[in-house]
C-alpha cells in the first residue's frame, strides 16, 4: 500500500511539473476587443518584480508546513512520551518486513505526505483550468502590442481572434493568457486552510482559549491579502476568487476525508482530578480527533 501511494505521489509530481515547466500543453486562444479598458493596465513585468517575490511563496509554502507540522508532533511526544495510552502503548510501526519506524515520525510524514499531495492536486487542477479558459491579464493588450492598423481598429473597437494578432514578446504574451483561475492565490490559500485546520484539531485551546484561532487566523488572512495584492498590481482580475476557493477547497476535502481531522489528542492534555483520577466518560472528554482509531501500531506476528 505504501509502494502504491508513493507511485501516485510522483505521478502528480510529473503531471504538476510538466504544466508549470514544460510547453507540452498550450492555453486555449481567446480574442479581445481592440482597447478594451479592462485588458490595457500597465505591464507589471516578471512576477520578481511584484511585491511578494515568488521565490518568498514557495518558500514559505513549502518550509512553514513541516516547521510547522513537524515542531507539533514533536512536542505532543516530548510531554506525552511516558504517558501509558500514548499512541495506543505502542512504540513502534512495522513498516514492511524490516523498518520500524517511530509513530511520531509516521504521523509527521503522513501528514506532510497528505500536504504535499495536495499541493502538487492544487498546482495542477489551476494549471488546467488556465489552460482551458485562457483568460486574459488586465495587462494583455500592453504586452501583446497588436497592431491597430492591420487590425482595422483605428476607428471601431472591433473583436479581435487572430492568433497571429499580437507583435509582443512571446513569453510575455503567453504569461498574460494563463491568469484564471489564480495560481498564486490557490498555493497561497490552500497551505493557509491546511495548517489552520492542523492547529485547531491538534493544538486547539491548549496554549489559550484565542492562541489556536489567532494563529488559523493569521495564516488565512495572510493568504487572502496575497489575491488582494495580485489585483492591487494588475496581475488578475477578480479571478482570485477563483483560485482561493479551488486551494481551500482542496485542503478542506484532504483534511476532513483523508487524514480525517489529524485524529490524535491535544498537545497538553487538561489535568485530571487532586486524586489523580478522573471519570472514564471525563477523560474521554479530553481527548480531540487527532488520531485515527486505525493507527494503532499492532506488530503482526
Amino acid at each position: 500500500m505504501l509502494y502504491f501511494q508513493v507511485v501516485i505521489l510522483a505521478a502528480a509530481a510529473m503531471l504538476a511539473y510538466y504544466f508549470e515547466f514544460t510547453d507540452t500543453f498550450s492555453p486555449a486562444l481567446q480574442g479581445f476587443i481592440c482597447r478594451d479598458p479592462s485588458l490595457t493596465k500597465p505591464d507589471p513585468g516578471p512576477e520578481q518584480d511584484g511585491r511578494l517575490q515568488p521565490v518568498i511563496l514557495f518558500s514559505v509554502v513549502g518550509g512553514l508546513p513541516v516547521v510547522l507540522i513537524s515542531g507539533v508532533e514533536l512536542v505532543i511526544f516530548l510531554l506525552h512520551y511516558n504517558s501509558d495510552n500514548l499512541y495506543d502503548q505502542d512504540k513502534v510501526v512495522v513498516m514492511g518486513d524490516c523498518c520500524y519506524v517511530n509513530p511520531m515520525v509516521r504521523r509527521t510524514f503522513r501528514f506532510l505526505g497528505v500536504y504535499i499531495f495536495g499541493l502538487f492536486t492544487t498546482d495542477i487542477f489551476v494549471s488546467a483550468g488556465q489552460l482551458v479558459t485562457g483568460s486574459l491579464a488586465p495587462y494583455f493588450l500592453s504586452v501583446c502590442l497588436p497592431n491597430y492598423t492591420a487590425l482595422g481598429c483605428l476607428d471601431t473597437a472591433n473583436f479581435v481572434s487572430q492568433s497571429d494578432a499580437c507583435t509582443g514578446d512571446a513569453d510575455d504574451i503567453m504569461r498574460a493568457r494563463k491568469t484564471f483561475p489564480s495560481k498564486e492565490a490557490a498555493l497561497s490559500v490552500y497551505p493557509a486552510v491546511y495548517l489552520a485546520m492542523y492547529n485547531i484539531s491538534c493544538v486547539g485551546s491548549s496554549g489559550g482559549l484565542l492562541t489556536g484561532p489567532l494563529l488559523s487566523l493569521s495564516l488565512v488572512s495572510t493568504a487572502m491579502l496575497k489575491g488582494i495584492n495580485r489585483m492591487a498590481e494588475h496581475q488578475n482580475h477578480c479571478d482570485v476568487i477563483a483560485g482561493q476557493a479551488i486551494g481551500g477547497a482542496i485542503a478542506v476535502f484532504l483534511v476532513v476525508f483523508v487524514v480525517q481531522y489529524f485524529k490524535k489528542r491535544r498537545v497538553v492534555s487538561h489535568s485530571l482530578s487532586d486524586s489523580g483520577t478522573a471519570d472514564t466518560d471525563e477523560a474521554s472528554a479530553q481527548t480531540n480527533h487527532c488520531m485515527d482509531v486505525s493507527d494503532k501500531y499492532t506488530v503482526p506476528q
